[in-house]
């Protein structure tokens, strides 16, 4: 190894609308082959990566209840969305010679292992890249609270977001030139600011089991490995002091 992990367990989260590319819509092979390749420079490193896709570029979710579906159908419906995800990703990732696994939250025992703590653990501390699927199998939770709940269980040294900017604003960059940027911020803090980094169980789940969240564009080449390996990309949440 080459290059010190600052983080050697990681659980990358990665929205479904990031596989869409330029496109409005389903999944875009370029960019699957772009995160399969930033995947594989660290785990080719020694790093233990677990990893939670959204749906939301073929299932955005019910946002009023008079779209004739109802809010928990909506979410199982999500939940099936991450899947597919989790399935494009897997086949990719193992095109570049990734060893992977996918386990599901919903048995599905056809394409995907069932979610088990141990199993999963020992899939990664084999080396293997793991996938997990819809969601936690519940409805009314994000994936963004998928995402903080497996990193907890597996006990990752981080959950590292991957979004399209370059960390945390207090607005969004994209519409307001002037969004302060954090470089770090306090868990609190992303809560009382209500900064959507992620949801409040999320955000929650992460402060009570201390457990960093660095958030950062994914969308950069190597930005992923510059992140494990310690480099001062994007920005992380934390037990900073309050006002930083």
């Amino acid at each position: 190894m080459s290059q010190k992990l600052k983080y050697k367990r990681i659980l990358l989260k990665l929205s479904g609308e990031s596989l869409m590319g330029e496109r409005g819509f389903g999944i875009d092979p370029d960019m699957l082959d772009f995160f399969a390749l930033e995947i594989k420079k660290i785990h080719s490193l020694g790093a233990q990566v677990g990893i939670v896709i959204g749906g939301g570029n073929i299932y955005r979710g019910v946002g009023d209840k008079n779209e004739g579906i109802d809010r928990v159908t909506g979410d199982q419906m999500g939940m099936l969305a991450t899947v597919i995800n989790a399935l494009a990703l897997q086949s990719t990732c193992e095109k570049h010679g990734m060893f992977t696994r996918l386990m599901t939250a919903i048995e599905m025992e056809e394409i995907a292992e069932p979610y088990i703590r141990r199993r999963a653990i020992r899939h990664l501390e084999k080396g293997r890249v793991v996938i997990f699927g819809a969601g936690t199998g519940h409805p009314y939770f994000s994936t963004d609270t998928a995402a903080s709940l497996r990193a907890v269980e597996i006990e990752a040294d981080a959950i590292i977001k991957g979004t399209r900017v370059d960390g945390i604003y207090d607005s969004d960059p994209e519409k307001n030139p002037d969004a302060e940027f954090y470089n770090e911020i306090s868990y609190q803090d992303v809560l009382s600011k209500d900064l959507r980094v992620m949801d409040l169980t999320a955000i929650s789940l992460c402060k009570e089991n201390n457990l960093p969240i660095i958030v950062f564009n994914m969308n950069q080449p190597d930005n992923l490995l510059k992140v494990v390996i310690g480099d001062n990309i994007g920005s992380a949440v934390g037990h900073f002091q309050t006002g930083n």
